[in-house]
């Protein structure tokens, strides 16, 4: 159990689509087609899963807060929740509770998008089966996923091309806000003072602030592609116009 929760972990290491990876992603699947199961459920019983979501994202992130406490390595620099992801792990149990459409707007876009990407390609380094920070990311960035998908196919929720703007323009602002608190206390919230410290994809981006500019370019085709499904839902929707006779 020491092992499980130390910071210099002595087990294996993460294994990029090792066994191991590959059967946290078979698990996140299999959730999200049993909860599938809910469509057909009391709303009291949609309520309750929505719930146990919630306080799950939210104690996971407790944790996880704790546990860096605990090895040494909380501080303001790296551990506000600024990060997409981090802060999406708060609004997205509010959402699932609160049924709160403006969130799910952020959490279909950019939780799907970002969260996908760590659950597909998580910085997990020396932290591999079985360590408590391995469990601690699937759960986080896996249930940010489920809740956007749950919200999506159990509660009907859908996005539109406005929430598409939003999502945009919100995000964009959020950044702004964020690069000010990066200068103001030396952090590097959403990478927008210089690269990530390990490999990732931003190494084959330009350098400073040119990769920004990528990375925008980059939401934005993810943002459509996730939009995709809506678009082609609606274009099917559409009635054939009349024919004259």
């Amino acid at each position: 159990m020491e092992n499980f929760f130390a910071k210099d972990f002595i087990g294996p290491e993460f294994v990029f689509l090792g066994p191991e990876h590959m059967t946290a992603m078979a698990v996140l699947l299999i959730l999200n087609f049993l909860l599938l199961r809910f469509r057909a459920a009391s709303p009291e019983a949609r309520a309750r899963a929505a719930l146990a979501m919630a306080l799950v994202l939210w104690g996971n992130e407790i944790g996880w807060h704790l546990w860096n406490a605990a090895v040494g390595q909380w501080n303001i620099q790296t551990m506000l929740p600024f990060h997409v992801c981090s802060i999406l792990v708060w609004l997205g149990g509010w959402m699932l509770v609160k049924r709160n459409y403006v969130i799910y707007e952020y959490m279909y876009f950019l939780g799907i998008g970002g969260a996908l990407q760590a659950v597909i390609t998580p910085d997990l380094g020396i932290y591999g089966y079985p360590h408590y920070r391995f469990f601690q990311t699937f759960i986080s960035h896996g249930l940010i996923v489920t809740a956007a998908i749950y919200m999506t196919t159990v509660e009907g929720f859908r996005p539109t091309w406005k929430s598409l703007l939003r999502v945009i323009v919100g995000g964009n602002i959020y950044m702004a806000i964020v690069t000010g608190i990066n200068w103001l206390i030396g952090s590097n919230y959403l990478y927008t003072l210089r690269k990530p410290d390990t490999a990732s994809l931003f190494d084959i981006m330009p350098e400073w602030p040119w990769y920004l500019l990528v990375v925008q370019g980059i939401g934005l085709v993810t943002f459509l592609l996730l939009y995709l499904p809506f678009i082609i839902k609606d274009w099917l929707k559409k009635p054939a116009p009349a024919q004259q006779t």
